[in-house]
């Protein structure tokens, strides 16, 4: 079932989020479908629970459509359950990100360049996996989400000053999406 994608503004989007109770499998799995087919028709890379509305700590990404940009992301799909970063690089990269949550808005943000993350996946396995370059980005953001905080909260002032009529519109619902938004 292809759900809403909640935008900027919604309470769902700033609050962290429980773990997933992994003996709720059918449960959880229904959730990662519908996902993974709302992911597919709003065309993005990456989806958090808490952006279709579900406060808990499931996420999903996806790179295989951007491996001519990034070829390293050939096969690049993960769904993380409850998952824990274990260690982040002292080193930074930036990079441009933009989000289903916030549409219209891309910048550049700055994070660690490589992650160590411990999660289960979709067969409820438990899985430790370093992540480096455009994939460690799209985990991140999606982490991120499980945490209430948005690509727009690592900006610099100035920088947040000058989106800052782009994110009340969002907010206050005077903008389009197109893929289903609440």
């Amino acid at each position: 079932m292809i759900l809403p994608i909640y935008l900027y503004g919604q309470e769902v989007l700033r609050k962290a989020d429980a773990e997933a109770d992994l003996t709720k499998k059918d449960e959880i799995l229904q959730l990662v479908s519908d996902m993974k087919e709302t992911l597919k028709v709003a065309d993005g890379c990456g989806l958090a629970a808490p952006q279709v509305g579900v406060p808990l700590r499931i996420l999903i990404v996806d790179g295989t459509e951007m491996t001519e940009t990034y070829p390293e992301l050939k096969d690049f799909r993960r769904t993380m359950i409850n998952p824990v970063v274990l260690e982040e690089s002292a080193e930074k990269c930036t990079y441009q990100e933009g989000c289903l949550s916030v549409p219209g808005i891309y910048a550049d943000v700055v994070r660690p360049s490589k992650i160590k993350v411990e999660y289960y996946d979709e067969n409820f396995e438990k899985q430790v996996e370093v992540f480096d370059r455009f994939a460690c980005r799209m985990v991140q953001h999606e982490l991120a989400h499980l945490d209430g905080k948005l690509f727009v909260d690592e900006l610099p002032p100035i920088r947040k000053k000058l989106i800052s009529k782009k994110l009340q519109n969002i907010a206050a619902g005077k903008t389009r999406t197109r893929y289903r938004s609440k």
